[in-house]
């Protein structure tokens, strides 16, 4: 595996191993670093014996130490399978007529011209494609000086710690940058301005329903769990005063009812009771409108079953979901809302278009904030593949979005995106917690 006069030489400068540089998370020495870490760079920084690595070593340790070496060029074979590239050590500076990059978008870095020729050490790393990719690392080996002193060249003229003083290496480079997008996102979520009002139909909605009356609601715009008790008082008719809730300014009368002053809550007359199920019950139980439970006892029990499933097992999902920030992550996330979904659609009418046919229930009353929030939310936020039209779980979500219980209490689609794009960050969770109970 020598080069020659057999091999193909690459541009210099160009970078050779552009799959190598790995986006870690967390900076080098942390718990999260691999196993070894300080010999494997002692020994890529010495290069004391011919080093052999597998393609996962490589991928893994090279750029714990890539600021040590800077690349000079690459030779392909023409006789096999292996392609040779050459290094010398970053204190060796640029050889003169190295050419400025002139591409005018490229951001001009501050530099500081150091000394020339601070250390002669020189590598090659030969490539070895098949069977399995390999990368053989040693020294450049020099000729024996004329009085049999060492060859020059041979060892670092400096210690590990001066190259990391002089540069940083890909990993600790790509974890600082990250903290930096992360500081400058959380800067912008910190500025950006939190909705306090419904939008669109729904805002008409609380104007109607602005004056006092014996039976108040408090709510907050984009929760899903205010929402599906508003839809309830839409359905059944009933005569009410919604209340906005800015979640950092909670009304003393809220916080009479909840010391924590979580939305929904409910305030008829002298009595008050919070938790949208536990509402979901009361408005029920006053008899009045149109009736959510049905006149059979067993079906009255099967709604309620697959209403706690809806909070115990579709929500959750949903939230945790939202909430990831791994996007190796999100297909398995999405998958697991998917399939509980299904659970839920599997056992209901099978023509529909509610839950048990023609008419709202209890079920679609409790589900459809989250029906509505997957298109509007989940598709731009985490890319979910909407439900065909024509499929049971398309036709119930059509159905819901066309009635009109549904729709007054619907905001513009913008408002539930900036809501949860706040949420999706993970950076705003508290402001959640302020407004309502997410388990």
């Amino acid at each position: 595996m020598n080069s020659g006069d057999d091999e193909m030489a690459l541009p210099m400068g160009m970078d050779p191993h552009p799959h190598v540089h790995p986006l870690p998370l967390q900076h080098q020495h942390q718990h999260h670093s691999p196993p070894d870490l300080d010999e494997w760079r002692r020994r890529l920084f010495t290069v004391d014996t011919s080093i052999t690595m597998t393609a996962a070593e490589w991928d893994t340790y090279w750029p714990y130490i890539d600021n040590v070496w800077s690349h000079r060029s690459t030779q392909r074979s023409k006789k096999g399978p292996f392609v040779t590239h050459y290094y010398d050590c970053r204190l060796k500076g640029r050889p003169p007529g190295t050419p400025v990059n002139q591409d005018p978008n490229k951001k001009k870095r501050k530099r500081t011209a150091r000394e020339r020729d601070l250390c002669e050490m020189k590598i090659k790393i030969i490539e070895t494609t098949t069977p399995n990719k390999t990368y053989t690392i040693e020294k450049v080996k020099r000729e024996i000086g004329t009085n049999g002193e060492e060859p020059a060249g041979e060892y670092h003229r400096h210690t590990l710690d001066e190259s990391d003083r002089i540069k940083r290496n890909s990993v600790l480079r790509q974890a600082i940058k990250l903290e930096k997008e992360i500081k400058k996102v959380q800067t912008n979520q910190q500025q950006k301005t939190y909705h306090k009002k419904a939008t669109g139909q729904a805002l008409q909605t609380v104007k109607r329903h602005s004056k006092s009356n014996d039976l108040k609601v408090f709510g907050s715009c984009f929760c899903p769990f205010a929402q599906r008790v508003w839809i309830a008082l839409e359905v059944k008719g009933i005569n009410y005063q919604y209340i906005e809730v800015d979640p950092y300014k909670k009304p003393a009368n809220l916080l009479e009812i909840d010391p924590r002053g979580l939305v929904p809550s409910l305030k008829h007359g002298d009595w008050g009771c919070y938790e949208s199920s536990v509402i979901l019950e009361y408005l029920e139980d006053l008899q009045v409108g149109h009736q959510l439970l049905h006149n059979h006892s067993q079906i009255r029990a099967n709604s309620r079953l697959w209403c706690h499933h809806i909070d115990r097992r579709i929500v959750p999902r949903f939230n945790r979901y939202i909430q990831e920030q791994d996007p190796l992550k999100f297909a398995e996330h999405g998958e697991e809302l998917r399939m509980e979904i299904t659970k839920l659609v599997n056992n209901a009418d099978p023509v529909g278009p509610f839950f048990l046919g023609s008419f709202i229930t209890l079920v679609d009353v409790s589900i459809a904030p989250w029906f509505l929030r997957l298109r509007r939310v989940l598709t731009p936020c985490r890319g979910w593949q909407p439900a065909d039209e024509g499929s049971r779980l398309g036709i119930w979500i059509a159905a819901l979005e066309a009635s009109e219980a549904v729709k007054n209490t619907t905001s513009d689609d913008s408002l539930y995106l900036d809501s949860y794009d706040r949420y999706s960050d993970n950076n705003n969770l508290d402001f959640i917690d302020l407004v309502f109970d997410r388990n």
